[in-house]
């Protein structure tokens, strides 16, 4: 099974998280921060991805370093559990809509760290949480993970709708990154054989 454990430790927050790639969506979320409890929770059914995650963060300055580390351990987490990355389709992509909003993602497990985020969230908070940290999020992710990651926001008013659409459409397009094409199992998915 493609499972992974991180337990990581900070003066701002402690952490530990558990991946299952190959799972059903079963997910037990308390980060601490309740927006981001619902986005990972939807990102986890959406991805078919079982993800416990527990943490400690200190969310009496802000929610800024318990959503940064939280990005950065399930990256780590995504890299450990997909291993040499053997036999994995490796791309992925989606166009999801929710209402008047419309995703486009992207996904390349290509070894190479980077992110475009092309969103235009319009109020700077949704209900407690810090709409800035959505890329902050991804960042990490996208540098641990070492993945290339796109979102578009093709459309767009509501800014729930657009960091949930985002986080929807991301886990559908890791989802397919991930499957193993069974094809190719024991195969690289790269002409330099080694992601």
């Amino acid at each position: 099974m493609r499972t992974s454990t991180i337990n990581r430790r900070t003066a701002e927050t402690d952490i530990s998280l558990t991946l299952n790639l190959d799972g059903t969506g079963a997910s037990e979320i308390n980060s601490g921060c309740g927006f981001l409890d619902h986005m990972l929770t939807l990102f986890a059914r959406h991805g078919r991805f079982d993800l416990t995650l527990t943490c400690n963060g200190d969310t009496q300055v802000d929610d800024h370093h318990t959503v940064e580390d939280i990005g950065i351990v399930l990256g780590q987490a995504f890299a450990e559990a997909l291993g040499d990355k053997k036999g994995v389709y490796r791309y992925g992509s989606m166009i999801l809509p929710m209402d008047e909003t419309l995703i486009l993602t992207a996904v390349d497990l290509s070894g190479r760290s980077y992110l475009r985020f092309d969103l235009e969230i319009p109020t700077q908070k949704v209900g407690s949480f810090d709409t800035e940290l959505v890329k902050e999020f991804w960042l990490a992710f996208t540098r641990t993970s070492q993945s290339t990651v796109h979102f578009q926001q093709l459309a767009g008013e509501n800014s729930h709708h657009i960091i949930e659409g985002a986080f929807k459409s991301v886990a559908r397009s890791l989802r397919s990154a991930v499957a193993i094409d069974k094809q190719f199992a024991n195969e690289i998915p790269s002409t330099k054989g080694v992601l």
